[in-house]
């Protein structure tokens, strides 16, 4: 059962902010009872999947309410991790053939589910190491998959006697070669294309709590980081996670409080102020609808502007 929230909770910096998310737009509560949600994607079929990470599984939500399992464990199929760590499943995307791209934090590797839910690996080494727990990733139009890997699934982070890698990276995935592309940021995370594909924005999620821009070269590297957003002085919870962007470019940020939304010049333009914490977000229904996830708790709102359509669908 869809639960309508206060109406306008929404921050305003911008006048341009109206034209985007418009007067009396309410924030919908869609679903309840989770853990840590996160990785939300639209289906074809025109439902919801996202993670529990804490839970460790994957669910479905569908417009009727209905919300059922649809990978449990979903990224950690061990035993010897502490229960209530951020083992379990986390972004995920679709492929050129419909499947979802999954990352694994337990596990440690990102994994294809395809529409009869067999499980194969995508990837889980970079130069024989193992990687630390990939935690977002989005496909960039040559077809090639960009994730980020800070060390969130390990128990004592980068500490940890089990991490192998000396950094936490951002990598790119291409013709079965995997390339680091980023390896200076201390807790890289959401990441997301601008609408052109020329533009690839990174959250780094702590020290400092930044989004960083960064210009895509023809072969895919990326150079010119810079910062493109900067909330390290913000003192409301949570930090820099999951982005999305829309059809103008705008990017819809999860982070302290909310929901930022910036132009693409990095003008900070409001904030949808979620009732917890947000991690993530999502394009769903006909693009102009947002889906958010944030800690227990599944939202939604409705737009002015599409989102940018994904390469794959």
């Amino acid at each position: 059962m869809v639960r309508l929230l206060a109406v306008e909770p929404f921050l305003r910096m911008d006048p341009a902010f109206d034209s985007l998310v418009p007067a009396g737009t309410r924030i919908e509560k869609l679903a309840a009872g989770f853990t840590f949600t996160e990785g939300p994607l639209w289906r074809p079929q025109g439902a919801l999947w996202f993670s529990d990470v804490i839970g460790n599984v994957v669910r479905q939500w569908s417009p009727d309410g209905a919300v059922f399992e649809i990978l449990r464990p979903g990224g950690y199929d061990g035993n010897s991790l502490p229960a209530g760590g951020f083992n379990g499943p986390n972004g995920m995307t679709a492929d050129r053939d419909g499947a979802v791209v999954l990352c694994q934090h337990g596990n440690r590797r990102i994994v294809r589910i395809t529409a009869d839910r067999k499980v194969s690996n995508v990837v889980d080494r970079y130069q024989g190491k193992r990687l630390n727990s990939p935690n977002d990733l989005v496909f960039h139009t040559d077809g090639s998959l960009y994730f980020t890997d800070p060390p969130y699934g390990l128990p004592r982070q980068d500490e940890d006697p089990a991490k192998e890698l000396p950094f936490n990276g951002v990598y790119r995935f291409a013709d079965g070669k995997l390339q680091l592309i980023i390896d200076d940021l201390h807790r890289p995370n959401g990441l997301a294309f601008s609408p052109d594909y020329k533009t690839l924005y990174v959250a780094n999620s702590e020290r400092p709590k930044m989004w960083m821009r960064y210009d895509v070269a023809a072969d895919g590297t990326v150079r010119n980081g810079r910062v493109f957003a900067d909330v390290d002085h913000s003192q409301e919870p949570g930090v820099p996670d999951g982005m999305k962007i829309d059809a103008l470019g705008n990017m819809y940020a999860a982070g302290p409080g909310g929901v930022w939304i910036y132009s693409p010049a990095g003008m900070h333009l409001g904030t949808i102020k979620t009732p917890e914490t947000p991690a993530n977000c999502a394009w769903g229904d006909d693009r102009k609808s947002l889906y958010i996830t944030a800690v227990t708790g599944l939202y939604r709102v409705k737009l002015a502007v599409p989102g940018a359509p994904p390469v794959y669908q």
